[in-house]
């Protein structure tokens, strides 16, 4: 069997790198290219395209890079014909792999979607799209089976990858711990990272009694992030995040993936975000949900605070962590409802048996 993976940013790099794992485990000659990062490249896979060349992130950075994009699906549509792998998996990155699913069921290929579409989000749009060139839908989130079966679809809960991620423990923390930890994941994109890490680091004076340590990717380096911190009580730390979520009193995080891997990790958290003007202008009329991070989301309740555009300041930053650190224990009480919500672990494990086992 041959498969054709892509995925465009870290999170979809992580939970492909573990699929392939499980894959080699249903069937150790599996054939595997793939579009992703290093979590991809330690497993021994052949990348086509790294994960540095193909983020681009809100509606402004996507018109600034048309040509780039329009390049980087011209030849993945090229390379799989040169590769011609039994079946594509997908793994989030909806843009770019809603074009490929198109282009691949013209050409007769099976198409997995591992970790679909936040479509129920916003962009309904895209659903049509979905039930006509995905032939198999694995989702990660229990209550997007209902929402997908109304439109008459395939759809199979496959568990949580984060679920089985955390429980492997022992993560790798390089750190030295004087004081609690305030964790600051100010996300993994260029874009993320200037709006969101200087509006967190302006509260650092206010917390002499904790350390701030930041989530740091190594596609920056450490000079590019030293450019933000004029604190002197601020360190970093690389690849590391979950080792910092594992020490830490508190966090900020930035909206996405992050905000559920910190609720995972029973840190209380305040939710942070923040994009250029026309973006958000353009998606608060797009969104078709009350809230934006995926705490809130999953529970349909307002669990963590989100602090969103002009929220994001010095004061309420301030006001919201005060809260954390002094009165957490309901926030810790709803962590527990989200872990037994999502309930089915081997995730990885559920999609690979479930691909391998449609040959």
């Amino acid at each position: 069997m041959k498969f054709y993976i892509i995925t465009g940013e870290p999170s979809g790099d992580l939970h492909a790198a573990n699929l392939v794992q499980e894959l080699r485990k249903c069937n150790n000659e599996i054939q595997l290219r793939a579009w992703g990062g290093e979590r991809l490249i330690a497993e021994a896979v052949e990348l086509a395209k790294h994960i540095k060349d193909t983020a681009f992130m809100g509606l402004w950075d996507v018109l600034k890079n048309l040509g780039d994009i329009k390049k980087n699906l011209n030849y993945c549509q090229k390379d799989i014909l040169d590769y011609k792998p039994d079946a594509l998996i997908l793994v989030d990155y909806p843009g770019f792999n809603l074009k490929i699913a198109k282009f691949a069921k013209e050409q007769g290929i099976k198409v997995f979607y591992y970790i679909s579409p936040k479509v129920w989000a916003w962009n309904k749009s895209r659903v049509s799209k979905i039930k006509k060139y995905v032939d198999e839908l694995l989702v990660v989130f229990p209550f997007e089976v209902d929402f997908y079966q109304k439109y008459g679809m395939k759809v199979t809960y496959v568990g949580n990858p984060l679920l089985d991620e955390i429980a492997k423990g022992n993560f790798k923390f390089t750190h030295q711990v004087e004081k609690p930890i305030i964790a600051l994941l100010p996300g993994s994109r260029k874009q993320e990272i200037e709006s969101i890490l200087p509006k967190m680091l302006t509260v650092v004076n206010a917390y002499p009694n904790h350390q701030f340590v930041i989530a740091a990717t190594n596609t920056f380096s450490k000079e590019y992030y030293q450019y933000f911190i004029q604190e002197k009580n601020v360190n970093l730390v690389f690849n590391e995040t979950y080792g910092l979520l594992s020490n830490a009193t508190a966090a900020l995080v930035t909206s996405g993936t992050a905000t559920l891997e910190t609720a995972l990790f029973k840190v209380p958290q305040v939710v942070c975000y923040k994009t250029n003007w026309l973006t958000y202008f353009l998606a608060k009329n797009l969104i078709k949900i009350k809230y934006l991070s995926l705490v809130n989301i999953l529970m349909d309740r307002l669990v963590v605070k989100e602090l969103i555009q002009s929220e994001l300041n010095e004061n309420r930053l301030k006001e919201a962590l005060d809260i954390l650190l002094n009165n957490n224990e309901e926030i810790l009480k709803d962590y527990d409802k989200l872990s037994n919500l999502l309930n089915k672990k081997g995730a990885s494990k559920n999609a690979a048996e479930f691909i391998t086992s449609s040959f």
